[in-house]
């Protein structure tokens, strides 16, 4: 979560309160780590941290999709903003979709 917290920090980004969800919540499987942030303005925030060795295509984008829906009606409301950290290679269809569906990619 550190890594999290301080590349955000870098961007000018401060949240009051940040939780992390367990994927066994959402009944996800993938190693991925979900954040649930509040920022000082009172914005929800969606940050998901992706590090895996192999590319990420569309199928996983569709993943994550499904992954954020789960993320909405386990708390049941939208989130402002939704950012997705990637730690491997990234396919350029995959990116130009997540874009197009609102993630913030760094």
């Amino acid at each position: 979560m550190q890594m999290v917290v301080d590349s955000l920090r870098k961007k000018g980004k401060i949240y009051k309160k940040m939780q992390e969800v367990a994927p066994k919540e959402l009944g996800v499987r993938n190693k991925i780590k979900i954040y649930k942030a509040t920022d000082t303005t009172g914005y929800f925030w969606a940050i998901f941290a992706v590090s895996q060795k192999s590319k990420i295509l569309m199928k996983d984008v569709h993943k994550f999709e499904e992954i954020y829906s789960k993320l909405v009606m386990l708390f049941d409301h939208n989130f402002k903003h939704k950012i997705i950290f990637i730690d491997a290679p990234l396919c350029s269809k995959a990116k130009e979709a997540l874009k197009s569906q609102g993630w913030k990619i760094i």
